[in-house]
């Protein structure tokens, strides 16, 4: 069997189309990003994302994971359009979102709210979590941290019922064979973030992929490029990957990158190459900046 590539981004922040803040969000949370977003939109350039997307596509990996914040304001507006720029990015079966916690700032507490994204979450018509997409010798889960939270919080939450649905598809005789591939939002590491923007059941989720395992687990919402690990079945370790903001030009925030991860079968199990390629803020280009090995 080949070698499956698949491409991590996260955190795109795609610039707000007009109209995605009315007057009636004066009285609500997103008037507290729509301040930040006047300082924020000269670190997340959409320049610099079109940059990122034009090198991903020619190296053209098989699937696409993004694990969330497309939109800074989560409004209707926002949501339609970061669909089209979904539309833009790939075929919906070759890409597979992850909400974030800026796609849930306010609104709907369910997951309806991501029902116009629900060809890029999954296989199911439901915009329901978790879901599995079954793509070469990979299965990828897709989890969903994000969550209305109150004034200054960015916290996530999977929930008990999401939790316990993830614990019987990692125990899935059918999976066994496969390189399993968590996404989510929110990092499942502690300390990752401050407490404000932590997950706030993270030693539950931490419980289900040690008594389960899983191959690998991709985040965002750090805005940072972290390796990280966390303890799965008989003490070996789950590595754990975060990228930071593909939209990042530079100033208190990692320059933007993207991570090739190549899956490769071999005798007893799976090799994992990462080829990061990212900003150079030195000449504006799109470069690759190191390659190692995490499996």
């Amino acid at each position: 069997m080949s070698i499956f590539r698949l491409a991590h981004l996260s955190d795109p922040h795609l610039p707000p189309p007009p109209g995605a803040f009315g007057w009636r969000d004066l009285a609500s949370k997103r008037l507290l990003s729509r301040i930040a977003w006047r300082r924020k939109h000269k670190i997340h350039r959409f320049e610099v994302l079109e940059a990122l997307v034009a090198d991903l596509k020619a190296h053209a990996p098989d699937h696409v994971a993004i694990t969330g914040d497309l939109t800074n304001f989560a409004s209707e507006i926002e949501i339609t359009a970061a669909r089209r720029w979904l539309e833009g990015l790939g075929p919906a079966e070759t890409v597979t979102v992850s909400p974030g916690n800026h796609d849930a700032l306010v609104g709907q507490t369910d997951q309806a709210r991501f029902a116009p994204w629900s060809a890029w979450l999954g296989d199911d018509e439901e915009a329901a979590f978790p879901q599995v997409r079954l793509r070469g010798p990979a299965a990828i889960i897709n989890l969903c941290s994000a969550v209305p939270t109150a004034l200054h919080l960015a916290t996530g939450r999977l929930g008990a019922t999401q939790l316990e649905r993830l614990d019987a598809l990692l125990a899935d005789p059918a999976l066994a064979d496969r390189f399993k591939v968590v996404l989510l939002h929110h990092p499942p590491t502690a300390g990752t973030v401050a407490g404000r923007k932590q997950l706030d059941d993270q030693a539950q989720l931490r419980a289900v992929l040690a008594r389960r395992g899983a191959d690998l687990v991709l985040h965002g919402h750090a805005h940072q490029s972290l390796i990280a690990t966390v303890p799965g079945p008989d003490g070996r370790a789950i590595p754990v990957l975060g990228a930071p903001s593909a939209s990042a030009w530079t100033g208190g925030h990692s320059p933007a990158r993207w991570h090739a991860l190549e899956i490769e079968p071999r005798e007893g199990g799976y090799s994992l190459r990462v080829i990061a390629r990212g900003l150079d803020p030195a000449t504006g280009g799109i470069r690759e900046l190191g390659r190692y090995s995490l499996v």
